[in-house]
């Protein structure tokens, strides 16, 4: 395996345990990155010729390499990923007692760029990383050893692709159901795979949801960008559940859903579905007088870059300014953020600026 050499005093982030390697870290002279191939291995070394550990390299991205082991000279090759997704695997077995998770998340399971779904039999692959893409073949033969799908939707049409310099496109195998049913806490929702929104399903939403529905009883519910009714769909017990989003199909979901778990809401028709803008709808509930006594927003990214930074701020201020004029005294208010650029307080920020903005009885 070649070398990739890091410049003077640029080894610090990675021996603190960050997995990207950035194109301006790189001593060119030493390692000129247009001598690698994409998806090549190579042993990462700082300006000292200390081993940082084994990376892939693309040398048409920002992020030229990427990091998937601490050992040098390590060839990211069949048994490998074979034993990287062995290991993913053996932990959500341990985490879940039937097969529907989040089988890999990328660099948390030391396979970056590769993230994977499994829903029973079936597996939803995004391969965003030119180092994954190379080893396609190979991937797609340990999973057929480890899992036997019967069929895998490689969804990759997704903007990682494109700033890796490859295509954005999805492939079939086997017979990929257009739509599935996934349980989860109780509950049986329908999920689309072919067409939703990320994988199908947001599966790393699981304990949040529960834990929501713990509130749900006599409750009034919001579901605020509600995709397929995660949120309002376990609210078991509540009086009514209103759920809203730009997706029309998304709601048509969503109000199946909640029908299916919640019957006595399907019989009082207390099952409410809003279709548009979530700031101009929570904007004309607020004029209409309409409360709520449970709200669960769940947007999308607002901050995809970091330069979008405060713009995306801003937003997550307002969202959320509006759905705290909807939420009751003593109602429960939960606000959540996939903005990888958010940080946690920021977030908490935005709830508590909100929260005292909101002009309580």
């Amino acid at each position: 395996m070649k070398t990739l050499w890091l410049k003077k005093g640029e080894h610090r982030r990675i021996r603190a345990g960050h997995l990207w390697i950035f194109s301006n870290e790189i001593d060119s002279a030493k390692s000129p990155l247009p001598d690698f191939e994409p998806g090549e291995n190579a042993t990462l070394r700082d300006a000292r010729g200390a081993v940082l550990g084994s990376v892939f390299v693309n040398p048409h991205s920002l992020i030229c390499a990427r990091l998937y082991s601490r050992k040098a000279d390590l060839p990211l090759d069949a048994d490998l990923l074979r034993q990287r997704l062995q290991s993913a695997l053996g932990l959500r077995q341990r985490l879940y007692n039937q097969p529907w998770y989040r089988l890999c998340h990328g660099e948390g399971d030391l396979l970056p760029g590769l993230v994977m779904d499994r829903f029973g039999d079936h597996l939803t692959v995004q391969v965003g990383t030119w180092g994954m893409e190379a080893r396609k073949e190979e991937l797609r033969e340990v999973l057929g050893e480890l899992l036997q799908p019967r069929s895998i939707l490689w969804d990759n049409d997704i903007a990682a692709r494109s700033l890796e310099g490859l295509p954005r496109e999805n492939e079939s195998e086997g017979p990929v159901p257009d739509v599935l049913e996934v349980p989860e806490n109780g509950c049986i929702f329908r999920a689309p795979l072919q067409g939703g929104q990320k994988t199908g399903w947001f599966y790393d939403q699981r304990r949040n949801r529960r834990e929501a529905a713990r509130y749900a009883a006599g409750a009034d519910v919001l579901d605020i960008f509600c995709y397929a009714g995660g949120f309002g769909g376990t609210a078991a017990g509540a009086r009514s559940v209103t759920f809203l989003d730009a997706s029309p199909q998304a709601l048509a979901l969503a109000t199946e859903n909640a029908a299916r778990n919640a019957p006595e809401l399907a019989r009082t028709k207390a099952i409410e579905g809003l279709c548009g803008d979530a700031f101009e709808r929570l904007a004309e509930l607020d004029a209409q007088g309409r409360r709520f006594s449970l709200i669960c927003l769940d947007p999308p990214a607002f901050i995809k870059r970091r330069k979008d930074f405060a713009q995306g701020l801003a937003a997550y201020r307002k969202i959320n300014a509006l759905a705290m004029q909807l939420l009751t005294p003593g109602g429960v208010f939960v606000s959540c953020s996939c903005s990888h650029h958010l940080p946690a307080e920021s977030l908490r920020s935005c709830v508590q600026q909100a929260a005292a903005r909101r002009k309580w009885p």
